[in-house]
């Protein structure tokens, strides 16, 4: 018999960086199981990550480099492919300049280091991320505010813990594994959960309250309000490391908790209740998630939260919100060579004299794109390269997107699959698993760790998109190494490591020091927790944070609500997918084989509607369908439904992009966005929602 090698490494399923046991058998992964000895997962690992050999080995998976000719796909050389790509964006640069080339990603596969050094020494000022309103938005913010991003200490024992639009046993976002959540509520922290939605934590939490959707800027003011009002702030914090109190607590003077109970639809005593618990419960932490970033109140909410932390005394404290101190590694800045990037490309990074936070962290707007694409102004689009991202299905105003990528004159998709994106390529580059990969990973993270992720197969002809940077960077002249470990050792040379070391030791971790502010302040201008944000003051923006009623709402919008009387609440998160991907997965399309809508049961009856049924939801840019599932954990106002949907089953190209997908009914225009980062309001819209009908 043939021996089954072990090889630890690191999952990438989801943002992952779960540690893997992958059990390999000439030549192929057979299973995977966790790592008892990772240091962040505990040998924990979710349905995502079990189900990598069915990626891996799926027979829709494209194993090859392909080219488009006379709109059908070919087989074609890598060399072919790269010289192609090449030739083409060196016409895009002689022809209109590198800034005509849009670089983009989605969630990651973590090769942001390598792709963002690809687009700098490219020239191009235009990368296209999901970090406008996703984990990169919510760092912007806290740099401005406090210095770092500060992350829950779970290892710290909080008391307490307000899980904040989040579900980190589904989801398992950034920095978060469900596990270390779950050991210290498992230990008996008080949990208060902020949900729309009644769900998993909402049920087990001592105190749920259930918000409008949109509103977690608004019932931050309000805890703000009560722990002012209460005098229950840490007041030696306060006096020696908060830049603009007296400003802030008479901007948090008009959030009463009357107008707040009117804004998000909670109680005003539960509203109080809650601030109370988290403001005297020592330690407590604040875990967020996403929906408070995907609003129009993105910059402003992420501040006032951070508020929520210092003042009470829970910022870099054990068992608060932490700076974790990450090893010492070149950054992914560093590697990435921002600074390379010249000062006359920096200035016609589009979107940028509009969103300048998001400016300051290089990424621009989606919408930004699309307009200088189909407008050509403020200068047109004419290439793209978009590696691990789907477009097509996860920007709001899908329609406005698919259009966009329909007119590029050359675009080169990185990836698995033929997805709704890919099928509007001109090249398809096929991209490596993180069983296909080397890599130092979780360094672009802030926990504190970086691990080691090893190849365990190739596949096909596959590249991990490490290589696939290099390789195309190196056919345009630039500057890269030989060879991906090569890079890898230079990545890890502060350690004092190579590549072949670290992946025996198998991670590093950095070594923790709490209230780092009372030896050298907060990375600020000022040294201090900036309430007052003295670079939103420079830039032109309102440097006291404050809530922004959602742009369509019964509140903001209310001529719409006779046609649209429902809060469309999308994004819903699920164990199974991640975004746009999984689709195609056997396991994990079993466990969730259609799209989800929640309604409440009054709502159901009301409109027709019964358990299970399709259903379409409209609102004023389109409509959509998906299924019927009741539930009263939510209010009879609001409509719950999951984001990501296409049928991979679907065989031709549009892959039925356009039936279930809830971004063709969010907006994304200037005047919906957030105004210092650029946010798309993803997650809440006015809508309708009725039976399809006989189907």
């Amino acid at each position: 018999m043939s021996e089954i090698k072990k090889i630890r490494t690191v999952c990438r399923n989801c943002h992952g960086g779960c540690g893997v046991i992958a059990h390999v058998k000439d030549g192929k992964v057979i299973k995977v199981e966790g790592d008892p000895e990772s240091p962040i997962s505990y040998g924990s690992l979710c349905s995502k990550g079990l189900s990598i050999t069915q990626l891996a080995y799926h027979p829709d998976r494209i194993l090859y480099p392909m080219k488009k000719v006379n709109g059908k796909w070919e087989r074609i050389s890598w060399d072919d492919a790269l010289s192609t790509i090449a030739d083409k964006f060196n016409q895009v640069i002689d022809k209109y300049g590198p800034e005509s080339i849009v670089v983009g990603q989605g969630t990651g596969r973590d090769y942001e280091s390598h792709l963002y050094r690809f687009a700098n020494l490219l020239g191009t000022p235009n990368v296209l991320t999901a970090g406008h309103m996703c984990y990169v938005s919510r760092v912007a913010s806290t740099l401005i505010t406090c210095g770092n991003l500060p992350i829950c200490d779970y290892r710290g024992d909080p008391k307490c813990i307000v899980m904040w639009g989040c579900n980190p046993q589904w989801s398992n976002p950034d920095e978060y594994k469900g596990v270390d959540f779950w050991q210290a509520y498992k230990k008996g922290a008080k949990l208060i959960c902020i949900d729309p939605r009644k769900g998993f934590l909402a049920k087990r939490a001592d105190l749920w309250l259930q918000i409008r959707p949109g509103t977690d800027a608004a019932l931050a003011m309000g805890f703000h309000h009560v722990i002012l009002e209460e005098e229950l702030y840490d007041k030696d914090f306060v006096e020696n490391y908060i830049h603009g109190w007296d400003g802030f607590t008479e901007r948090v003077k008009g959030y009463d908790l009357e107008r707040v109970q009117e804004i998000t639809w909670v109680d005003k005593d539960l509203i109080r209740k809650a601030a109370r618990m988290y403001a005297v419960t020592k330690p407590a932490c604040i875990h967020w998630g996403v929906p408070t970033e995907q609003t129009n109140n993105c910059a402003d909410c992420t501040r006032i939260m951070t508020g929520l932390m210092a003042v009470t005394g829970n910022l870099d404290a054990p068992g608060g919100n932490v700076l974790y101190v990450n090893p010492p590694t070149r950054t992914v800045s560093e590697f990435a060579r921002h600074k390379d990037l010249s000062k006359e490309a920096r200035a016609k990074r589009l979107g940028g004299d509009q969103f300048k936070l998001g400016a300051r962290v290089a990424f621009i707007n989606p919408k930004s794109a699309w307009d200088a694409i189909l407008t050509e102004k403020p200068y047109p689009l004419k290439a793209g390269l978009l590696c691990g991202t789907n477009p097509v299905i996860t920007r709001a105003n899908a329609r406005e997107a698919y259009e966009a990528l329909k007119k590029l004159e050359f675009l080169v998709v990185l990836d698995f699959f033929m997805t709704p994106t890919a099928e509007l390529a001109d090249i398809f580059l096929p991209s490596g698993t993180w069983l296909e990969q080397n890599h130092v990973a979780d360094n672009w993270k802030r926990h504190g760790f970086i691990l080691a992720r090893q190849k365990c197969v190739e596949v096909g002809e596959c590249w991990q998109d490490h290589k696939i940077f290099m390789e195309l960077g190196k056919k345009m002249g630039q500057e890269w190494w030989d060879t991906v470990e090569d890079a890898l050792d230079y990545l890890l040379e502060p350690a004092g490591l190579d590549w072949e070391t670290f992946k025996k030791k198998g991670y590093l971790q950095g070594e923790m020091v709490y209230y780092k502010y009372k030896e050298r302040g907060f990375s600020t201008p000022t040294g201090k927790v900036e309430l007052y944000s003295t670079a939103l003051e420079k830039w032109g923006y309102d440097p006291l944070p404050k809530y922004t009623e959602i742009p369509e709402s019964p509140v903001s919008r209310p001529e719409l609500t006779e046609k649209f009387p429902y809060i469309l609440n999308a994004g819903f998160r699920t164990p199974t997918f991640f975004h746009s991907a999984n689709r195609m997965i056997p396991w994990l399309r079993e466990i969730r084989p259609d799209p989800i809508v929640e309604i409440h049961p009054e709502t159901a009856r009301k409109k027709g509607i019964q358990q299970g049924d399709w259903v379409y939801i409209e609102s004023p840019r389109g409509r959509v369908k998906e299924r019927a599932k009741l539930n009263d954990g939510i209010d009879p106002m609001v409509v719950v439904a999951e984001h990501g949907w296409w049928y991979p089953e679907i065989k031709d190209p549009g892959h039925g992009w356009d039936i279930s997908n809830i971004n063709i009914l969010m907006d994304n225009a200037y005047e919906t966005l957030d105004p210092a980062i650029g946010s798309t309001n993803l997650r809440v819209c006015l809508c309708d929602i009725y039976p399809c009908g006989d189907e």
